[in-house]
This record gives C-alpha cells, structure tokens and sequence, in this order.
C-alpha cells in the first residue's frame, strides 16, 4: 500500500502537469479504523473502514485551487487535474502563493526514530471488544455508578504520501490504539457524568482496560451532589487533564494566520512577556512514539526543537510559508493539510516548563477557590484575549476538596491569566502538549 500511495501521488502530478499547472502538490491518504462500542454489557456498534483518498493542490500564477476525490481510476485523476486548473485559473491572485524551494524541503529524515507506527499487527476485533467490556465493567464495579454510557476501543493505522513538482516526496505510517469509557452516577436531574480515555502509538503502552474504567467510575462518583459554586474573585487550579486549554489559547493567538489578520491579542508582543519569567514553552516534533510527531510538515519542510516561548517573552510565531512570506519571514515547519484546502498553521508536539511542586501542594497554596476538572463552551474575544467559559470540577477550602461543583462560568482577560500562571509537576509525558495543572490567582467566577 506504502508503493500505491505513492505512486499515485506522482500520477496527480504527471495529470496536474498536463492540465496545465505550473506548480502541484499531491496528498495520498490510506486508513485502516477499527471501532468497538460496549453498552449494558453488550456489543452496541462494531465498524471497520478502509480508504484511499486523494487531495490535489495546483498553482497557476499566484493562483491556487484544490480538489479532493477517493476514486483512484487514472481518469478519475485527470479530471481532478483538469477542474482544479480551470478552478485555479478564476482564483483570486495571492502573491505568496507557492512551493518551497527544493533547497529547503526535507531530505532523507528519520522517520525510523520517531516510532510512528506499532509493528505488531493489526488487533483482532475479538480483543478491542474484550478491552471495551473490561473497561464497562470495572467502571460499573465502582460503588455508586448508576451506569456506564458507552465503552470504546479503537485502531488505526494511516499511511500518507505527500509529493510535489518540486522534487520534494516522502511519507510515513501512523499506528493509534485508544480506549475511552464514560460512567453516569445518580438518576434524573441528580446524575453527573464523567469519562476517562486514553490512546497510544504502541499497544503496549496503553494502560490496562480495567484500570481506564475504574477511573472513569471514580471520576463520576466523585461528582455526585454537585452544585453551584460561589460568586467572587478566587484562584483557579485548572487540572492537568484540562489545562492544555489555556497553553491552546496561547498557541492560537501566536498562529500566524490570526497574526496576519490582525485578529490576535498577541500580535504585537514579539519577545515581550506572555508567560512568567522562567517559564519556555517548546515545540517538540521528534518525540518518539507521540501522535503529534513527525518528520516534515505539509509542505515537505523539516521539522525541528525551538521555543515558541522562553524564559516568558514570546519567541516565535506558528507560521508556514504562506503566513511567512505575508508576514516577511522564514516558515517555522508548521504547516498542516488536510486533503480539500491549501496548507494552514498549526502547532504540533509543546512541552510547558513544569514546576516542582505537586497539583495537592498547590490546592493547599490556593486555601479555597475553584479546582477545574471540566470546560464547557467558550467565548474568547481572539482580539482582546478576555475570557470566559462555562466549568465544573470541585470546590477547595483550607486547601483541601470540600465538594463537587458544577454550572459555574470563569472568567478573566487571557494575556493577564496566562502570565501570573503557576504550574505544577503533574504532565502526563505520553501526550501531545505536555501541559501540568496550572494555578491562576484572582480570576472570577459566577455561581449562585
């Protein structure tokens, strides 16, 4: 399959050629997915899917188009060519529109490094049902799960192929193994709900079924009675499983896209403060094993360590080589595609500085306020940076868990939250943005 997706992306571009393009990219996708989904101790869903889709990108001029089709037939891809010619020849003009130079695109990396893909073979459907069944009845084993709303198991395995007219083609296969449970406590207006899930490169690196339910039940049970918390100004902990959100915000606010437009808060605050002096915030694309590692980018441009944030003052931008070029500068490596749009930025492997202390240590810090163990919604000024999203999680007084809470909105200016925060040791390495709980005084929350 490797070989197929290959050649077709160079048979997208000897028809791109002949349509009349001066310049293409071709994007081969193959995917195998496997699902299971457990309920009431049965078998609820069972899926497989294979495909083969194919995303073309040409360039006429300053002008480009892009087509997409799952039909591989070599008419089938010269009529991809042909429509996205003539779609590229009525464009609007971009002047920054274009390929890297081959000077620039990535040679020969790698990709055995980064562990990308689980050799072992594909799971039998039989063990993604026995491990969602493990995972439904440890949570329904908890005392005081009422029910357990769904248990999943799931595979893939995607191989992509990018190849350009510049000379630039490579590829590589991606492996993912997850499992996710969601346990239900209480009856009527009175039940809470929470989850648990956890995906991995390799099969063996995934935690065991039963240990993914069982959290997902006490996670639940600890929600029973949750009400509405008070009205005031409080410090915030965000937990770990959360926490990402607001290094998310800060990563959206950098992305060269908002930075062109205008439409960033941070758009003026090149190595000014946007964290806490000594806090670095590093974009990581070689970590082995983690599902947002990779060699190149989707402009065959390699990938690399650097800081997007050190020692608190903003370092560098998310850019690619269209946002680049708007902006006057080089492309970071950042550029991600899907198959029906053009290149856009975007963020990838991030590590935050953590801190020596443990989440409990900081509870004890904060004496009472708000820890935050769930998000709902969001309404950020992208502009401005304030904030406000609707939580839930547990009440803290005296430093301690006094009760569980829910229906309350947190709310604050995003650029001030995010350079008094204070992190703590908790990161969990397996993860694309390693992010521990962060603590975030004086933010204010809207309860009863």
């Amino acid at each position: 399959m490797s070989d197929q997706i290959e050649s077709l992306t160079h048979a997208l571009l000897d028809a791109a050629r002949k349509a009349g393009a001066e310049a293409a990219d071709a994007l081969a996708v193959s995917e195998t997915a496997l699902g299971i989904d457990m309920r009431g101790g049965a078998l609820e869903q069972a899926e497989r899917a294979e495909s083969v889709e194919l995303g073309l990108r040409v360039m006429v001029g300053p002008r480009q188009a892009c087509v997409s089709a799952s039909d591989t037939r070599p008419e089938t891809l010269a009529e991809m060519a042909a429509r996205a010619v003539a779609m590229a020849r009525e464009a609007p003009e971009d002047p920054t529109v274009g390929l890297a130079g081959l000077d620039e695109v990535a040679r020969d990396p790698d990709i055995a490094a980064l562990e990308l893909a689980d050799p072992a073979p594909e799971p039998d459907p039989a063990a993604l049902e026995e491990d969602a069944r493990r995972a439904e009845a440890a949570a329904a084993a908890v005392r005081g799960v009422s029910q357990v709303d769904v248990a999943s198991a799931g595979y893939e395995r995607r191989r992509t192929h990018l190849a350009a007219t510049n000379g630039f083609s490579g590829g590589y296969t991606r492996t993912r193994r997850s499992l996710s449970c969601v346990a239900i406590s209480g009856t009527g207006t009175d039940m809470e709900r929470d989850w648990n899930a956890e995906s991995r490169t390799f099969q063996t690196d995934l935690p065991d079924a039963a240990e993914i339910g069982r959290i997902a039940g006490e996670r639940t049970v600890a929600r029973a009675g949750a009400r509405r918390p008070k009205t005031g100004a409080y410090p915030v902990l965000y937990d770990e499983r959360i926490a990402g959100s607001l290094i998310g915000h800060l990563l959206s606010a950098v992305n060269g896209t908002a930075i062109v437009r205008g439409a960033s808060w941070a758009r003026d605050l090149m190595g000014q403060a946007v964290l806490p002096a000594g806090l670095s915030l590093i974009e990581e694309p070689h970590r082995p094993r983690i599902l947002g590692s990779r060699p190149f980018d989707a402009e065959g441009l390699p990938t690399s360590r650097r800081a997007l944030v050190e020692d608190g003052l903003l370092a560098g931008w998310i850019l690619d080589l269209g946002t680049a070029r708007k902006l006057g500068l080089h492309s970071s490596a950042n550029a991600n595609r899907g198959l029906t749009a053009p290149p856009a930025p975007a963020a990838g492997n991030v590590t935050l500085t953590p801190g020596d202390k443990s989440r409990d240590a900081l509870l004890a810090e904060m004496g009472t306020g708000l820890l935050v163990t769930s998000m709902i919604g969001s309404t950020i000024n992208p502009t401005t940076g304030d904030y406000s999203r609707g939580a839930s999680g547990f009440w803290v007084e005296n430093g301690e868990i006094a009760y569980p809470v829910n229906e309350c909105t947190v709310a604050g200016s995003l650029p001030e939250m995010l350079r008094r925060i204070v992190p703590a040791n908790d990161a969990r390495h397996h993860l694309s943005r390693r992010v521990p709980s962060l603590l975030v005084e004086g933010l204010t929350l809207a309860g009863e």
